[in-house]
């Protein structure tokens, strides 16, 4: 198919009768283990799964697929990868046998303007996006594909073109950021699970949750004034990337709902939220 015929497919769909206007998410996703495990964590995301109206199709935008440059995922079965080390077989034994769905994919392709968005048939569905559906749609019936991060762009680039998505939600679409805003694997307290989050990580961990809920994104998105408290949550920025696109497209007439919030051994937060 044509870039010309990619863009006239993208535009019919999109002057197709709206369904009901579908959410987009913020999970931080945490240990892989939460794919099996039943804690609090899981067991809000099963109830935000039953709450929310069946989406036609979910696209999650996860920390575990970077690329150089942007990529949509069109394969109509993804498969399912283990991509960790040095867990249980019974979390080496899970699949989630989800179908693709090329066709949104390739109206994600066509509606984004701002950059080239490649297709690619061989990446599979990473843990960033089965650990968080296989609780909220343990049936695996609904498609689902994954967008990529662009490692060599800045924060910006990822929140402008998360704005370009927001049309997509009119046509069933379930936009999925998949991540942590504090993830320093480096300073994990791996003796004590349930540990409270360092004093950096719970300061950035609020800074971030205040700029939310007053719609002030400007400072998600240049956090370099956030001085240590960034520097020692946000090590590498691919865990915080995918929030970046569930805040960018909050509307002005929409609210932001903050439905989970937990540190884990000491510097990964749990936070999630909903815009709708």
């Amino acid at each position: 198919m044509t870039t010309l015929d990619l863009r006239t497919f993208g535009n019919e769909l999109l002057t197709e009768k709206n369904t009901s206007r579908m959410p987009a998410l913020f999970i931080g996703h945490g240990s892989p283990m939460n794919a099996i495990e039943q804690n609090s964590y899981t067991k809000s995301l099963q109830k935000l799964g039953q709450s929310l109206e069946k989406p036609k199709a979910i696209m999650v935008v996860s920390a575990h697929w970077q690329t150089r440059g942007t990529f949509v995922h069109v394969s109509p079965a993804p498969k399912t990868i283990h991509d960790f080390g040095r867990f249980p077989k019974a979390l080496f034994d899970v699949q989630y046998p989800a179908n693709g769905s090329p066709e949104f994919a390739k109206m994600v392709s066509s509606q984004i303007t701002s950059t080239k968005v490649l297709h690619d048939d061989e990446w599979v569905l990473d843990h960033g996006a089965w650990a968080v559906l296989k609780q909220m749609y343990p049936d695996a019936n609904i498609p689902v594909f994954q967008l990529s991060l662009d490692f060599s762009k800045g924060p910006a680039y990822h929140y402008n073109l998360a704005k370009e998505l927001n049309a997509l939600r009119n046509k069933g679409l379930l936009i999925i950021g998949s991540g942590n805003i504090v993830h320093n694997q480096g300073m994990l307290d791996w003796n004590n699970p349930n540990a409270k989050g360092y004093d950096w990580a719970i300061e950035f961990d609020e800074k971030v949750k205040a700029n939310l809920q007053s719609h002030n994104h400007a400072p998600l998105i240049d956090y370099a004034p956030f001085g240590k408290a960034v520097q020692l949550s946000i090590p590498t920025n691919e865990h915080y990337h995918p929030m970046l696109y569930a805040a960018a497209l909050q509307q002005k007439n929409e609210e932001l709902k903050l439905f989970y919030e937990e540190m884990q051994m000491g510097s990964i937060s749990m936070r999630c939220f909903m815009v709708s």
